[in-house]
């Protein structure tokens, strides 16, 4: 009986703690629509912004189709009478003071550029949702996926770098894409503190990238820039892959992003085989 009893208070207070969590979640920033969605159960999401209907892996954008959607101003939040709003900590200022000032729970949550942020990010986030053990068991899939990828064997690191035709926005060492790639077994060649390296057409061509990895911004929409790897200085370099990234996924602290760095990986050592220059 005393075990039977000691289960029930148990349940109970599970189901307590759960009920004291927020059920009415907004979320004005595209890295916290992602650590959401993977975080609690539809029905506690009020809102989440409009990006994630078109960016992030497919299961995440139908599910966000069928959610509420906003841009990030005060009226659609207060319109959703959420418990809870996550927002970047740079982003959306003005609605993140007007929640504030009329006593509306706003978490901020940093940007983070390596695995251990991401933990730390979210940690902060799962205990926010009221969600720990969910939190804890992303992150242990994620040190698995880390772990995948140390076990692989090793070969020459891959020369490579992330450009999309825009000369001023080149991913470099201060940032996600870095780590994903430096952990996934490549060399940024746009690594330098700045964070965000300038290379224009000529600056990569006399770079020689064995890989040009082509950000695209959204799924479905293919902006002008789309077609600048397709230049013909471009195309005659010797060796030269172009392959696609997720843009947006991949400037995301979130444990998903050890996923993109093993499906990277396995990518890398096939070009590293096939040509190790």
């Amino acid at each position: 009986m005393s075990r039977l009893f000691a289960a029930i208070s148990c349940l109970l207070l599970a189901v307590g703690a759960r009920a004291g969590s927020p059920q009415r979640i907004v979320s004005l920033n595209f890295c916290t629509d992602q650590l959401l969605l993977e975080l609690v159960s539809p029905q506690r999401i009020a809102s989440l912004t409009w990006l994630a209907r078109t960016d992030g892996n497919a299961q995440q954008r139908a599910l966000a189709m069928r959610l509420p959607a906003n841009r990030g101003s005060a009226e659609e939040v207060l319109a959703a009478h959420p418990d809870l709003v996550l927002a970047g900590r740079y982003t959306t200022s003005t609605t993140r003071a007007l929640l504030r000032r009329v006593g509306i729970n706003v978490l901020e949550v940093d940007a983070v550029q390596d695995w251990d942020g991401i933990r730390r990010v979210t940690r902060e986030v799962a205990a926010a949702v009221g969600e720990s053990a969910r939190g804890e068991a992303m992150l242990a899939h994620m040190d698995a996926q880390l772990a995948r990828i140390e076990s692989l064997p090793s070969v020459t690191p891959v020369r490579a770098i992330g450009w999309s035709g825009a000369a001023g926005d080149v991913p470099g060492e201060d940032t996600l894409f870095n780590t994903i790639l430096t952990t996934a077994g490549g060399v940024n060649i746009a690594a330098r503190p700045a964070g965000r390296s300038g290379f224009d057409l000529e600056q990569v061509v006399r770079a020689r990238p064995r890989l040009l990895l082509q950000g695209t911004s959204y799924a479905e929409d293919r902006g002008l820039r789309s077609g600048a790897t397709h230049h013909p200085v471009l195309r005659a370099l010797p060796g030269l892959t172009v392959m696609e990234y997720p843009e947006g996924p991949w400037a995301c602290g979130v444990p998903a992003a050890a996923d993109h760095a093993l499906e990277l990986a396995g990518k890398l050592r096939a070009l590293s085989v096939a040509s190790p220059y």
